[in-house]
């Protein structure tokens, strides 16, 4: 019975263990990058989960208290001391962007913004306040299009200005309203944010592409068109910025959709084993 109760403890005990074990090693890679770059390392994560009754897809965005926490660290952190934010997100709230964005605007010393995947709507608003922007050859921003009521903004504008005034309804018009309004503040928030990185004749060119509706929210902008517009990205990741995420996990399923040899391969030496 005594090895019994032994077992059953370190069964209920082993989560709590591993939980510990990973706090720790996330520590220490945030010291261990601090220390390279002199630097203050903010880290923003969020994946997709996993409900455990039902099994469903749960999607994390960026949420206030997300934003109250980076906003509190940003605040603890010394005006001519650099930050390094390292954002993984398909998404946030517009506020709780808005708020971190400006706040990274307003931070005097260098901000340096790593993508190593990906960081989608209002996420990309924060990705573009940097003073620089890294991101990994594959990754990509989503683009700036508000959405009202889940539809897009300029869809919703489109339609009504497709129709005769006798042809719309009265909450369509009103969500038209909404529509450009919408549309219009989200173009100069981004315009604001990017006239303090960038001269205004740039920042209207890059702010029009992104908040002009010709993609949808979900449309994935690569590093090749993002320069195209004349955003200025690096392609040069630190190595710790991957050894980061590989601490922040995706949650395990059942099974497993992608399996591989952990282990780097090179091309054989053909000519050297002849």
């Amino acid at each position: 019975m005594d090895f019994i109760g032994l077992f059953l403890f370190i069964i209920l005990m082993q989560p709590v263990i591993e939980r510990g074990m990973m706090e720790a090693a996330r520590a220490r890679m945030l010291v261990q990058m601090e220390n390279k770059r002199s630097s203050r390392v903010i880290l923003l994560v969020q994946r997709q989960e996993t409900m455990n009754i039902l099994g469903l897809p749960l999607f994390r965005y960026i949420s206030m208290e997300d934003s109250e926490s980076v906003l509190r660290a940003i605040r603890l952190t010394d005006p001519d001391v650099p930050i390094d934010l390292i954002i993984h997100s398909p998404g946030s709230l517009t506020t709780a962007a808005e708020q971190i964005a400006a706040a990274l605007v307003r931070h005097k010393a260098r901000v340096t913004v790593f993508v190593p995947h990906y960081a989608m709507a209002g996420a990309a608003l924060i990705a573009l306040a940097a003073s620089e922007l890294v991101m990994n050859r594959d990754a990509v921003l989503g683009a700036l299009e508000p959405q009202i009521e889940m539809y897009p903004a300029a869809s919703i504008v489109s339609a009504v200005e497709r129709k005769s005034a006798a042809e719309v309804e009265d909450k369509t018009w009103m969500l038209a309203d909404k529509a450009r309004k919408a549309r219009k503040q989200m173009k100069q928030k981004v315009l604001q944010i990017l006239s303090h990185r960038m001269e205004r004749e740039d920042a209207e060119r890059i702010t029009d592409a992104l908040t002009s509706g010709q993609w949808t929210l979900d449309y994935p902008l690569s590093v090749d068109e993002l320069k195209q517009m004349g955003v200025a990205v690096s392609t040069e990741m630190p190595i710790e910025v991957y050894r980061m995420m590989n601490l922040y996990p995706q949650p395990k399923e059942l099974r497993p959709s992608v399996d591989y040899i952990p282990a780097p391969y090179f091309k054989p030496d053909h000519a050297n084993r002849e």
